[in-house]
């Protein structure tokens, strides 16, 4: 499978999801927890990772979701201290773009969703 396949299959599977990821994106901005959300999206029973927002387990999906911060990553070490910057430099304006980190059988990685398309 292409990259660009699988995120569209993550797309289309997330999209019953996106109402409640803007939602939690747009908590953490207002109460000004962070200026950098990260919604976790992944398959697994449980991580220690964020404030869990969907439990795969009351949805029709097969994702969890749980919503954190860049302060967060650092903390628990997922970002490294001095990639914080470049973290910082690539990451997509929140009210724009929802920032995933993704866990899935094909590892982890972030990924940027454009809200004006998926809204």
């Amino acid at each position: 499978m292409k990259k660009s396949e699988g995120f569209y299959l993550l797309q289309n599977e997330l999209k019953p999801y996106f109402k409640a990821l803007i939602q939690a994106s747009e908590a953490i901005l207002e109460t000004e927890v962070s200026k950098y959300p990260i919604l976790v999206v992944y398959q697994q029973e449980s991580i220690e990772l964020g404030v869990p927002v969907i439990n795969k387990k009351d949805v029709k999906g097969k994702w969890s979701v749980n919503a954190s911060t860049l302060e967060e990553f650092a903390m628990k070490q997922v970002i490294q201290t001095d990639k914080i910057e470049d973290f910082q430099g690539i990451y997509k304006d929140p009210n724009h773009h929802l920032c995933l980190f993704v866990l899935s059988e094909l590892g982890a990685q972030f990924i940027f969703m454009d809200r004006t398309k998926i809204e």
